[in-house]
């Protein structure tokens, strides 16, 4: 099985190196949707941002819970839909909070 392991490793390095782009990768420019990039990679980047990420991360972990509730809720009952919506406010609240701070106003 090591054996195997080690050929599948070997093959796929030989492909890359067979079908890569560029020879040398760190000298290659990223591209952004075809465009050359107009800032670094590691530029910094205005803090309304992070607000907006953990904003989107909050809704994003949401989803990860809903849908395997949204497979046992039948099975659960009337508890199982309270805890959902109990763990929505909690959400709710921090969405409301962002708003209030004005983590979602642009301008």
């Amino acid at each position: 099985m090591a054996g195997v392991a080690a050929s599948v490793v070997v093959v796929v390095y030989l492909v890359h190196r067979l079908t890569a782009v560029a020879a040398e990768p760190l000298r290659a420019g990223p591209f952004l949707s075809g465009e050359r990039p107009a800032q670094h990679a590691v530029s910094r980047f205005h803090v309304r941002w992070y607000a907006l990420t953990m904003l989107f991360l909050a809704f994003d972990v949401e989803m990860l819970f809903m849908y395997p509730w949204a497979l046992v809720v039948a099975q659960a009952g009337a508890k199982a839909v309270v805890e959902m919506f109990a763990f929505l406010g909690v959400l709710m609240a921090g969405v409301v909070y962002a708003w209030r701070e004005g983590a979602l106003r642009w301008s």
